[in-house]
């Protein structure tokens, strides 16, 4: 399966208006709990661990990630609009692969 991420916000928003910013990353997030039941060893732990998110080069916000979280993982956070940019979402699993999306945001 193809990992696609994705990053929900609106087109055009006004300076100061606090916007919502919805992401979803489609992830298997192996635990490292479970067995495999054809070689009976565990499956290797395989989970974001990362999540970042930044506007126009300045972080917004961080998640670090332990193996508890759900496959697929959802994300929602609110920003303050400085000014028109880009929003840039970085999410890095245990393998050390990096996911990016962006979004533009102008200003209405």
């Amino acid at each position: 399966m193809a990992i696609k991420p994705r990053i929900k916000i609106k087109k055009k928003a006004s300076v100061g208006e606090v916007i919502s910013i919805r992401t979803k990353i489609n992830h298997r997030m192996e635990s490292g709990q479970r067995i495999d039941k054809d070689t009976n060893e565990k499956i290797p732990r395989m989970i974001i661990h990362t999540f970042e998110a930044s506007f126009n080069g300045k972080e917004i916000i961080t998640f670090n990630l332990e193996g508890s979280v759900s496959a697929d993982p959802y994300f929602e956070f609110f920003l303050k609009v400085p000014e028109a940019g880009e929003l840039l979402c970085k999410w890095t699993d245990d393998e050390g692969s990096i996911f990016e999306a962006t979004k533009t945001l102008a200003i209405s």
